[in-house]
């Protein structure tokens, strides 16, 4: 078959495995006792499962062994392969060290020691932002030692900040789900099909995931699923468009995440200076500030949603995409509704 139809597979075959396998998580989840209990400056009322990355990451990866298996990658470079392969260990090694967190409560330095590791270890598999865009001059190659720096930034930036919006019901896997979507079309669309299967595999579990995860959740995704869904997003951006030497390419993956990047930048950069650790926790994110204002927890995710899928659209228009315009009109009437509903409900608030 073509490679279009082993990328719908991907899709399916994960969310199928994430719809069938959460249930058995959660099961097993409460019999351990392993939950995530009410209070502080959590909004569930309720102690909650939070293994949900389990079935998340247990979804992607049968995807793609299913795709692998059936020949769906086909013969790749060997630098391709490198990259692939370095994305999904790496992929695999965060979502360990979440799942330890989940589990045995780290403290925050051990996680970040842990993900600089496994970051560098990625960049030297060749996963490695190699240029810089910079405005009246356009694509400028970086230096191994800038690079190096660059990437590593960048991968554990979204692992850490995908973990860091999920801070109501389904709000991290839709945003996931949304950003995995529109950078399959774009992967596609820049012919990157081995990123694709990656993130279409991720996509189906993130999207299958919110079955039991949308307000009111009955289940939460942990830092393993957080962090697991941010370093996979982060690498396929690099591997499958930032490695493609035009500039508007390597602008993509920031443009399709710049919701979860501009809320996790003005939140550290708001710690820093009123003097707080950039790892102290606080009700200082955009949906807590939603949620201050008087929204429900569903108006506020609905809103991030069409937040991010606008941005994302914005990517597929500026690429020179098909109706990628016409997508990016729809979605941002769709913002403006989402926008004045708000509004409304802050003003009546």
């Amino acid at each position: 078959m073509t490679h279009y139809w082993y990328h719908l597979a991907a899709f399916l075959v994960s969310a199928l495995v994430v719809l069938w396998g959460t249930p058995i998580v959660k099961k097993f989840g409460l019999k351990c006792g392993l939950v995530d209990r009410p209070g502080g400056r959590k909004i569930h009322k309720r102690p909650m499962v939070r293994l949900g990355g389990v079935a998340i990451f247990a979804g992607t990866l049968i995807a793609l062994l299913v795709v692998w298996w059936t020949g769906g990658f086909g013969t790749l470079p060997p630098h391709k392969e490198y990259e692939v392969w370095g994305v999904t260990i790496g992929a695999i090694a965060f979502f360990l060290i979440g799942l330890a967190d989940d589990i045995l409560t780290l403290p925050a330095l051990v996680r970040l020691v842990m993900q600089l590791a496994v970051a560098t270890l990625v960049w030297q598999a060749g996963v490695q932002i190699e240029f810089l865009t910079v405005p009246f001059v356009g694509l400028v190659p970086l230096h191994d030692g800038i690079s190096l720096l660059l990437t590593v930034v960048w991968l554990v930036g979204m692992a850490n900040a995908i973990n860091m919006i999920d801070g109501l019901d389904g709000l991290a896997a839709g945003v996931s789900g949304i950003a995995a979507v529109v950078m399959l079309i774009v992967a596609l669309f820049m012919n990157q099909p081995a990123a694709a299967l990656i993130v279409a595999a991720l996509a189906g579990g993130a999207l299958g995931f919110l079955r039991y995860n949308f307000n009111p959740a009955q289940i939460f995704m942990g830092d393993g699923g957080a962090y697991f869904m941010g370093f996979t997003l982060a690498g396929v951006g690099v591997i499958g468009l930032v490695k493609v030497t035009t500039v508007v390419a390597v602008l993509m993956p920031y443009l399709i995440l710049a919701v979860p990047i501009l809320d996790i930048f003005t939140v550290v950069v708001d710690r820093v200076r009123r003097g707080k650790s950039p790892f102290a926790a606080d009700k200082r994110h955009l949906h807590h500030r939603l949620l201050q204002a008087g929204l429900s927890q569903r108006l506020a995710v609905l809103f991030i949603y069409s937040l991010t899928l606008w941005a994302g659209t914005l990517a597929l228009a500026i690429s020179n995409m098909p109706s990628g315009w016409g997508y990016a009109i729809g979605a941002t009437a769709l913002l403006s509704f989402t926008s004045w509903q708000v509004w409304k409900t802050a003003r009546q608030s």
